[in-house]
């Protein structure tokens, strides 16, 4: 055998590089997934619930946001690709032009900050690239939900839902929001929420990793939700900003952690100025994770 045949051969025997969940001082870690199963298999069942459908059993159709696509377990919409990252593809049925796409969730549902603490929930996420018309209606997001949504699934926004990372359209920045309270209207201003958006530091959003987190911070007089991306903060909401009890309610309580890629509802229609997806949205984009991981000051 050559030199080059023995370097190739030696080359394909590496095993794949994989992201590491990275140490934050002064916190330690309370959950996490690198992701790091065998190809083309689904995620940890011990930690990830994958939902199907279009809708919680008795919940609002269409996930309450008129997205268009039914959630999969197929591995060919949601898999992990032995490469150490979590894979959700957007996949057209090309005779009937149906969607199918994937949605996670954590199955622990206490993640919560200690008073005097802070609670940091934290990935490393790929939007996919797809380019002009090809991406509208494409709605990645990383985000929590009030755990006592769990059971009820009418109880939105009260329930609170923090939205960590969402992309529509395929629009090169990424939004972060906070929904609570009543609908419409509220302090919250419902159903579109406190929120902000921004670009990412340094490359673009789409078609990169970028490390996307929020804090809820309890350390002082004043508690604060914090939104970064690759640790710039562009966004706060304030509990001053808030009624007390809905502050208690929407902060002070465990929420679950998903992440999911929708096609088509509310957010991408809004942005777009009418429905999505488009004939000439592509199928086949890939939503990555490289890590998700929930950190608390030790």
């Amino acid at each position: 055998m050559g030199a080059l045949s023995l370097m190739t051969t030696f080359l394909l025997a590496l095993p794949a590089v994989q992201a590491q969940v990275p140490p934050i001082n002064g916190f330690g870690v309370v959950w996490f997934d690198d992701f790091s199963g065998k190809s083309n298999t689904s995620p940890d069942p011990s930690k990830w619930i994958l939902d199907t459908g279009t809708s919680y059993p008795g919940g609002p159709p269409n996930w309450g946001t008129w997205e268009v696509q039914t959630y999969s377990n197929n591995v060919s919409n949601v898999r992990v690709n032995g490469a150490g990252n979590l894979q959700i593809t957007a996949i057209r049925n090309p005779a009937t032009g149906a969607w199918t796409s994937g949605r996670i969730e954590s199955r622990r549902a206490d993640f919560m900050a200690r008073p005097k603490g802070i609670l940091r929930i934290q990935a490393s996420l790929k939007i996919p690239k797809l380019g002009g018309n090809a991406g509208i209606g494409y709605w990645p997001a990383f985000w929590t939900l009030g755990a006592e949504y769990r059971g009820n699934y009418w109880n939105w926004p009260a329930v609170g839902e923090i939205d960590i990372m969402e992309n529509v359209n395929n629009v090169d920045r990424a939004w972060a929001v906070l929904h609570c309270g009543t609908q419409p209207g509220g302090a919250c201003n419902e159903p579109s929420g406190l929120g902000a958006n921004s670009a990412c530091p340094g490359k673009p959003c789409v078609g990169n990793f970028h490390t996307y987190a929020v804090e809820i911070d309890r350390t002082k007089p004043v508690e604060a939700i914090r939104w970064y991306v690759d640790n710039v903060r562009f966004h706060q909401v304030l509990q001053s900003q808030l009624p007390a009890a809905m502050w208690m309610q929407t902060v002070q309580k465990p929420h679950f952690v998903l992440l999911n890629l929708a096609i088509g509802g509310a957010f991408p229609d809004g942005v777009y100025g009418k429905k999505t997806p488009l004939s000439t949205t592509l199928s086949g984009g890939t939503y990555e994770a490289e890590y998700v991981a929930v950190y608390h000051t030790k």
